[in-house]
């Protein structure tokens, strides 16, 4: 539990406002980790080649910043980060058969800015993986190897 203090000074009283919130679990925090590494191995192999991968990582993308990070590591917050980052990827997954456009557009415009006001950035709009031509069959360095044995 994360326990905010606010200390007021009224003239020559002092109010003090208490605010308890529960922090993040460590399973939260993992998840985060496995769901942005899920977009780099996952999705961003079937729109982008690996030099722009790259390029996105270089950039920082969906690795927030201290100066920057507005998430402070309650249970509320990274439950937002985490539901912004399932719906990122399922409406990413799904952008080929999208017989809803609009609403498909409108769900990831709202989960990428959540994750954006929480200082995870993550610069892209709906029409760039749209319009994006599909990598799906090539070779990535990015994408998770379906066993780690060699034959």
């Amino acid at each position: 539990m994360k326990l905010n203090i606010l200390v007021v000074l009224i003239g020559e009283k002092r109010v003090i406002y208490l605010k308890v919130v529960v922090a993040s679990t460590e399973e939260q925090e993992n998840h985060i980790a496995e769901l942005v590494d899920q977009i780099f191995t996952e999705i961003f192999p079937k729109f982008f080649p690996d030099d722009k991968i790259m390029e996105l990582k270089e950039q920082k993308v969906l690795q927030p910043q201290e100066t920057d990070q507005f998430y402070n590591g309650t249970l509320k917050d990274a439950f937002h980060i985490i539901s912004s980052l399932q719906a990122v990827i399922a409406v990413l997954d799904l952008i080929e058969d999208c017989r809803h456009e609009k609403e498909y557009q409108e769900m990831f415009e709202r989960n990428c800015q959540t994750l954006n006001e929480y200082g995870y950035f993550f610069p892209f709009s709906f029409t760039q993986f749209r319009e994006a031509e599909s990598q799906v069959g090539e070779f990535s360095q990015f994408i998770k190897p379906a066993n780690t044995w060699l034959v």
